[in-house]
């Protein structure tokens, strides 16, 4: 806590967060939140940035990267807090801490009656963010410390997600309370797992896997990362074969002996064929959402017994797809059972899935790319051997920069890679990366975004420059929204439309622009990564830009697609039977286990 007293309830507000180890401050300034930003200033690293959406995405990120600090986002009312939604809705998705304070206008100025609006710049944020939030609270009178304190934990507690409370400018300003503190406890993970259902479920599952032929233990980003480093050799030891979601990616590297890869509807093809050839699967902290399953999710494990353990009862009995044993336990808990044993025998099973992924390359050899343009596969391939254990990785969140670097990245052991899928909203990129770098600042973080996304939150290159933050931004340049053309392509005859320059939308001068903001900029080349200007500028301690010449057509194969079934209705291909399809004879060589 500050060594400065309390002179009002805002000082207390921000010294409770102090208490729970918030460090940092993401904000926009505004008349509404004034007495906060007084009490915050002097009490934590205080970041600001141009645009309040960028200030929700920073937290996100910085909480998922940081081992012991955390960060919150403070708004004004109003448009600071209509500005935030996009970035809380992110969070929510996908289950991470996001703790939001935004000012509102006094209690004496609060709408009511029905009237829209009285107080200036007044707008109803509990109502705006209730659907997206694990909790929303108006403070229109003083709060003590231990509710407040239970409040701001409930976002980390159980499944985590946003918290959002805004505070009368005049609660604000009050005078401070003191009333005694008893700490919350949080039993949601802790007591899961001593009852007896739940062990007993648990020993199912661990039965299942000693019994099973091949087994596949898929591991979402509910799964820690302190606790995969713990438990790396025991997983090594077990032999149990490994694969992670998206969110998951970082769980494991890839040259762990028991590794088989990312499946994904954007996925990689190798891992979604071992993953159909499971007898069993079990997947840990992941919701197994339609993007992991594929929308045709009742081809997912058709013939496999599927184990789920997840802390969300809901995710549990959504119905897709088919649940054999549903366990609602912490993920971290489970492993650490199911690391106990017993195990079986796999080694056949893990080599005949590796043998997969050596015939089926993570750059799909019918991929084309125009000539004088870099492919973003084979871009990924080079960056993956670039970049070293201690670096970070921010796959930006929807488009082909997207899918292209969650198909072909080669993670390393120590690596964070964070990505937000569940909203795919496109500007996540850049605010990301800032959150992230400001979490670990001694370590280097690449950023790969499609200049349509950049272009949403470009604006914060200032926090970048200001900040002297070491990113290293590359920018896929295809003059649009790659994935909009592509499908306007596909199934509108090329009736282009707002997808890039030619069809009216604008771009700026990429050089120029980071050239205005001192950052240096090049522009690749396929010979980039044996160029020492480059690879100086990507060592450098610095923040350095690199556009990348990307084929308006290019492809992005493999992916899901879609076929006229009996009565003339369109059916998705279930994951393992991605477009372009295999010749005969290759797809008869990995899929023995496939039944017709």
């Amino acid at each position: 806590m500050s060594s400065t007293p309390p002179k009002k309830h805002s000082d207390q507000i921000i010294d409770w967060l102090v208490d729970l180890g918030f460090t940092h401050c993401f904000f926009v300034a505004g008349g509404n939140i004034m007495h906060l930003l007084d009490g915050v200033r002097s009490r934590m690293t205080c970041v600001p940035v141009v645009h309040e959406v960028a200030a929700g995405i920073a937290v996100e990120y910085f909480n998922e990267c940081a081992v012991e600090n955390r960060a919150f986002a403070l708004v004004t009312a109003g448009p600071g807090v209509s500005n935030i939604v996009t970035a809380i809705s992110g969070a929510w998705l996908e289950s991470r801490e996001l703790l939001v304070i935004a000012g509102q206008v006094k209690t004496s100025d609060l709408a009511s009656g029905g009237i829209r609006q009285r107080g200036i710049q007044e707008i109803d944020g509990v109502g705006l963010t209730q659907a997206i939030s694990k909790q929303t609270r108006r403070l229109e009178s003083p709060i003590s410390r231990e509710e407040f304190m239970g409040l701001v934990e409930d976002g980390r507690s159980g499944r985590p997600g946003p918290i959002f409370v805004e505070v009368c400018l005049d609660v604000q300003a009050a005078a401070p309370v003191f009333s005694g503190y008893q700490p919350v406890q949080n039993t949601v993970l802790g007591d899961s797992v001593k009852t007896v259902d739940i062990l007993e479920k648990i020993r199912l599952a661990s039965e299942n896997l000693a019994q099973s032929s091949r087994p596949i233990l898929l591991i979402g980003g509910g799964v820690s990362r302190g606790l995969m480093t713990d438990l790396y050799s025991s997983l090594v030891g077990s032999g149990i074969p490994v694969m992670t979601t998206w969110n998951g990616a970082d769980r494991i590297d890839s040259q762990h002996p028991n590794y088989l890869g990312r499946p994904n509807t954007w996925g990689q093809r190798s891992a979604n064929l071992i993953l159909a050839q499971a007898d069993l699967i079990i997947a840990v902290g992941a919701r197994l959402g339609l993007q992991q399953t594929g929308f045709n999710w009742q081809e997912f494990g058709k013939n496999a017994f599927i184990v789920h353990v997840d802390i969300d009862a809901a995710e549990l009995v959504k119905g897709h797809p088919r649940v054999d044993l549903g366990i609602c336990c912490g993920a971290d808990v489970f492993m650490e059972q199911l690391l106990v044993g017993p195990f079986g025998d796999w080694q056949s099973w893990v080599a005949y899935g590796q043998s997969i992924r050596e015939v089926l390359p993570l750059n799909d050899p019918k991929n084309e790319t125009g000539e004088g343009y870099i492919s973003p596969f084979i871009f990924f391939e080079e960056i993956s051997a670039i970049a070293q254990a201690d670096d970070i990785l921010i796959p930006c969140s929807s488009g082909g920069a997207n899918s292209a670097a969650m198909q072909s990245l080669v993670q390393k052991r120590g690596q964070y890679i964070v990505t937000s899928k569940g909203l795919a909203s496109m500007g996540y990129g850049l605010a990301g990366a800032i959150g992230a770098s400001m979490a670990h600042p001694r370590r280097r973080t690449f950023l790969f975004e499609g200049d349509g996304g950049f272009a949403q939150n470009m604006q914060e290159l200032a926090t970048v420059r200001v900040n002297n933050l070491p990113l290293k931004i590359f920018i896929f340049a295809n003059n649009g929204y790659a994935s909009i053309r592509m499908t306007q392509k596909n199934y509108f005859g090329g009736a282009y439309l707002g997808c890039d320059i030619d069809t009216g939308l604008g771009f700026p001068d990429w050089s120029k622009l980071f050239e205005s903001f001192g950052i240096r900029v090049t522009t690749l080349d396929t010979n980039w990564s044996t160029n020492s200007e480059v690879l100086k500028s990507i060592n450098s301690s610095e923040a350095a830009a690199f556009i990348i010449p990307t084929d308006p057509l290019q492809t992005y194969w493999p992916k899901i697609a879609s076929r006229i079934v009996d009565g003339g209705s369109m059916e998705s291909n279930p994951l393992h039977l991605m477009s372009p399809e295999l010749d005969p004879l290759t797809y008869q060589s990995v899929s023995k286990y496939i039944r017709p």
